[in-house]
C-alpha cells in the first residue's frame, strides 16, 4: 500500500518543481497531497502542528515563486496536449478581494477604487471538447496605491508599460510552448478585453493562432471602412439555435442565430502612432439573433481569428471555440469558492500568490475530474483515481469488503463519488456539478485514508 500512496498525483504534478532545492519540492508535493483533501478548509484544520509550520516557511520563502511551482504541472500539461491535435489556449483575468484583510501587507487597489487585492491572469489548455488538462501560466501582479486615480496618464504609456501587456506575453507563452508539442495546433482565445491591435500584428510561429470577441468597431479595407457595418453587407451562411439561459429577469428560451462570415484586412487604429504596421488579415465571424422578443436586445457574437474560417462548419466550429471560455470562469470559482483563497489569513500579498499557484493545480484537479467523467465515461477510472482510491471508493458504494479484478469505469466511479457528496442520480437530474463532486472528493480522501488503516497489514 506505501507504495500506491508514493505513486500519486501530487507526485506527477509537482515532483519535478524548480524550486532550486530538492527539499522544498518534496515539501511542495507533501503540501498539495495533504491540502488536496480539504481545501476549503484553513491550515490549521488542514494541517498538524508541525506541517503547519513547514507550509508558512514555504510559502514565506523568497525562493519560491508561481513558476517554480508550476514548472512540473505545466510539464505534465504538455504531455497531455501532445495527445490531441488542437489545443485551446483560454486566458482570463480575475482579482482577489482581500479588503476584508486590511492588515495584509503589500495589497493594491482592484477594479473598484476601494476593494483592496491582486489579480491573476491565466492560461488553461482545453481539448476542442471542453476538457481542460491543465494550467499553462500564471501571471500576478499588485497596483500600487500611488497610481489610484492616474488611469489617463496610464493610457499614454507604451503597451509594454500597460496591464494588457498581458496578452502579447501569453501569446509569446504560447509560441515557446508550441516548441515543445510540435504537432498539435495551440489557438488563443480571449474575450472581449484581449481585443487589441497590437496582438493582432505580433510574431507568432507557425500554429499558434488567437480567437478574439470583438470589443471595437475596427477599422477595415472594405467599402463600408468599419466591421460591423462590413458583415453587415455579408449574406448570412446559415442559421443555428442557442438555448439561452436563464438569467435575472430573462427567461430561459431557444434563439435562432443567423451566422455570418467573410474574411477581413483590420486597419490599424488611429490612435496607434508606431508607423510602418501593415493592415491584418483575418477573419470574421458574425452570430446574431434573428428576431428578439420584444424588449431585449439580440443575442451576438463578433469573432475574429487568425485561422482560416471559410465554409458554414468552420465557422461553427470557431464559435464552439470561444464558448469554452467559461471553463476558465468555472475554475477561478472553484479557485476562489472551493479553496477559499480569498479567507486565508496570510499577512503579507506574497504568501497569498505563492499559495494560489498550489492551489490552482488542485482546483483544476477538480475541474479535470468533472469534465472527464462527462465527456469520456467509459474509460478506466484508474486514469483520475488511484487503485486503493477507486477500492475504497468500490467498497464503501457497495457496503463489502472485496473488490473486482477490474477497475469500474471512470464514468461510475464520478457518479458515486458525487452520490457522495449529496447527488441523488435521479433519471431526470442534470449530470453532477462542480459543488457537489467538491463535496464528493472531500469524503472520498477520508474514506480513502480509512480504507488503507484497515488494510495496511495484508
Amino acid at each position: 500500500m506505501s507504495q500506491e500512496i508514493e505513486n500519486d498525483w501530487a507526485i506527477d504534478e509537482f515532483g519535478a518543481a524548480d524550486l532550486g532545492d530538492a527539499r522544498r519540492t518534496a515539501r511542495l508535493v507533501a503540501l498539495a497531497r495533504q491540502l488536496a483533501k480539504s481545501p476549503h478548509c484553513s491550515f490549521p484544520q488542514s494541517l498538524s502542528q508541525a506541517q503547519l509550520k513547514a507550509a508558512y516557511r514555504f510559502f514565506d520563502n523568497e525562493e519560491v515563486d508561481t513558476d517554480g511551482i508550476l514548472t512540473s504541472h505545466i510539464g505534465q500539461t504538455l504531455a497531455r496536449m501532445r495527445e490531441v491535435p488542437v489545443i485551446l489556449a483560454i486566458q482570463d483575468t480575475t482579482e482577489y478581494n482581500l479588503t476584508h484583510l486590511p492588515a495584509t501587507e503589500g495589497l493594491g487597489y482592484c477594479t473598484h477604487k476601494h476593494v483592496r487585492g491582486f489579480f491573476m491572469h491565466s492560461m488553461l489548455a482545453l481539448t476542442p471538447e471542453g476538457l481542460p488538462l491543465g494550467v499553462l501560466g500564471l501571471k500576478t501582479w499588485v497596483r500600487p496605491l500611488a497610481q489610484l486615480g492616474k488611469k489617463a496618464l496610464r493610457k499614454k504609456l507604451p503597451i509594454d508599460e500597460k496591464e494588457s501587456v498581458k496578452w502579447i506575453e501569453g501569446l509569446n507563452h504560447m509560441t515557446a510552448l508550441k516548441s515543445q508539442c510540435r504537432g498539435t495546433q495551440i489557438v488563443g482565445v480571449c474575450d472581449r478585453e484581449g481585443d487589441l491591435y497590437d496582438v493582432f500584428v505580433a510574431e507568432r510561429s507557425p500554429d499558434v493562432e488567437w480567437l478574439v470577441r470583438a470589443a471595437w468597431n475596427r477599422r477595415v479595407n472594405h467599402p463600408e471602412a468599419y466591421l460591423w457595418e462590413a458583415m453587415q453587407s455579408v449574406a448570412p451562411m446559415g442559421t443555428t439555435s442557442l438555448r439561452i439561459p436563464e438569467r435575472g429577469k430573462r427567461a430561459e428560451r431557444t434563439a435562432q442565430m443567423a451566422i455570418r462570415c467573410a474574411p477581413v484586412r483590420i486597419r490599424k487604429p488611429k490612435s496607434c502612432k508606431v508607423k510602418g504596421l501593415a493592415e491584418v488579415d483575418a477573419y470574421a465571424i458574425w452570430a446574431i439573433e434573428i428576431d428578439p422578443p420584444q424588449g431585449q436586445d439580440p443575442i451576438e457574437w463578433m469573432l475574429l481569428t487568425s485561422v482560416a474560417t471559410h465554409t458554414m462548419e468552420q465557422a461553427l466550429e470557431r464559435l464552439s471555440w470561444y464558448a469554452r471560455r467559461w471553463t476558465i470562469e468555472t475554475w477561478h470559482r472553484v479557485l476562489k469558492s472551493g479553496c477559499q483563497i480569498e479567507a486565508r489569513q496570510f499577512g503579507d500579498v506574497k504568501r497569498f500568490i505563492r499559495a494560489t499557484a498550489l492551489f490552482a493545480v488542485i482546483a483544476w484537479r477538480i475541474l479535470y475530474a468533472t469534465l472527464l467523467g462527462r465527456l469520456d465515461a467509459d474509460v478506466s477510472c484508474e486514469v483520475l483515481l488511484q487503485r486503493f482510491e477507486w477500492q475504497a471508493l468500490y467498497c464503501r458504494t457497495h457496503a463489502v469488503s472485496s473488490v473486482p479484478q477490474q477497475p469500474p469505469t471512470l464514468g461510475e466511479a464520478i457518479l458515486w463519488i458525487a452520490k457522495l457528496g449529496g447527488y441523488l442520480g435521479r433519471k431526470r437530474d442534470r449530470p453532477p456539478g462542480m459543488t457537489v463532486l467538491w463535496r464528493g472528493f472531500l469524503a472520498l480522501h477520508e474514506i480513502s485514508q480509512m480504507y488503507l488503516i484497515f488494510r495496511k497489514n495484508e
